[in-house]
């Protein structure tokens, strides 16, 4: 019988080597990055950057209507003060008429040379009329270039003060998108370096929006320009071109088109990185050209959740997703991609 005592370090290495072999990652393709690195710095910068965009566009709107307002202001009290100038030339003319109608003689003198009471009163209340509307027209335009002039100087000290803040917004801007894209170059460089080692990193799991669709297809980014479409010609294929190009910049989140499971997860060739992901009825979509994967080969997959970000690794002229329907998971046996979301309720 042999005794327990012989190896007393026998019982901690082997749950040290139990530990070692828990922790390790599984994933085949590389380390599987549970904190996101670059990837969600990429993201995150987008983000900051779509929110720096919109404060400043909508700084920009408030400054014109603001600028637009002191101008009309502007315009006001132009023409009120050609209005006052017209009233004061008017009043000019009064006086020198009372010197030269009226049988030649000013109110003032014909109230004197008034044979009776009521035509001295009727000359009284003819002349303390005149001056009284004089009166009140000059006092109201001068208030109401008064307050026009204040108003003017309010909307344009605001329009300066927004100005000022846009400036600011603009930089703020500026510096958020520079960070940005050093960020996507270096993970670029680091998907070009996995690339050509013929080693995918693995998935690298970010925190993804809850966005809950209720549609069962969604187009595979969010915000994009359509390039290069399905069935197109030209020196960049050896033959027709098998899917549709997206242009998306380094680093957008890339969405699955619908539920299914990653049939595929490869880094090396002329899709560069790409993931495969069949669909039920037999269908299959691809994602090529990829900076990064952020879903394993086998995993489940929703519609609308994202299997990586865009990139420009393998074959490709820029940054741009590469977008397939097949048949089967192998090249050609692609269909058109436009044609088919569109039968699934998405126009691209």
């Amino acid at each position: 019988m042999r005794s327990r005592r012989r190896h007393p370090l026998f019982l901690p290495v082997l749950l040290c080597a139990l530990a070692v072999l828990i922790a390790r990652p599984t994933s085949a393709t590389g380390d599987t990055d549970t904190r996101g690195g670059l990837s969600a710095e990429v993201v995150r910068l987008y983000e900051e950057a779509s929110l720096a965009t919109q404060q400043y566009e909508a700084g920009r709107r408030e400054a014109e209507v603001q600028r637009g307002r002191a101008q009309r202001l502007e315009r006001l009290l132009t023409r009120e003060r050609e209005d006052i100038a017209a009233l004061h030339g008017d009043l000019g003319r009064i006086a020198r008429a009372q010197y030269r109608s009226g049988g030649g003689l000013p109110h003032t003198a014909q109230m004197l040379l008034a044979e009776s009471p009521e035509e001295l009163m009727r000359g009284q209340r003819a002349v303390w009329q005149a001056d009284l509307a004089v009166n009140n027209a000059v006092t109201k335009s001068r208030r109401a270039e008064a307050r026009l002039a204040a108003d003017e100087e309010k909307a344009a000290s605001a329009w300066q003060v927004l100005e000022r803040r846009n400036g600011e917004l603009a930089k703020i801007k500026r510096g958020i998108e520079k960070k940005l894209e050093e960020a996507q170059w270096t993970l670029q460089g680091q998907a070009d370096a996995a690339v050509a080692a013929g080693a995918c990193r693995g998935a690298v799991r970010l925190d993804q929006p809850r966005t809950g669709f209720v549609q069962p297809w969604v187009a595979p980014v969010e915000t994009y320009e359509l390039s290069s479409g399905f069935g197109n010609g030209g020196d960049r294929w050896a033959s027709r071109h098998t899917g549709q190009d997206f242009a998306v910049d380094i680093g957008t989140p890339v969405r699955s088109v619908g539920a299914g499971r990653v049939v595929k997860v490869s880094c090396g060739g002329a899709f560069g990185i790409e993931v495969v992901v069949k669909h039920a009825g037999g269908y299959y979509t691809q994602y090529a050209h990829l900076a990064a994967v952020t879903v394993e080969q086998g995993e489940r997959v929703a519609a609308g959740q994202w299997v990586g970000q865009s990139g420009t690794t393998g074959n490709s002229t820029g940054p741009h997703l590469h977008f397939e329907v097949r048949l089967t998971p192998q090249l050609g046996s692609g269909v058109d991609p436009r044609e088919w979301l569109a039968r699934r309720g998405v126009r691209l």
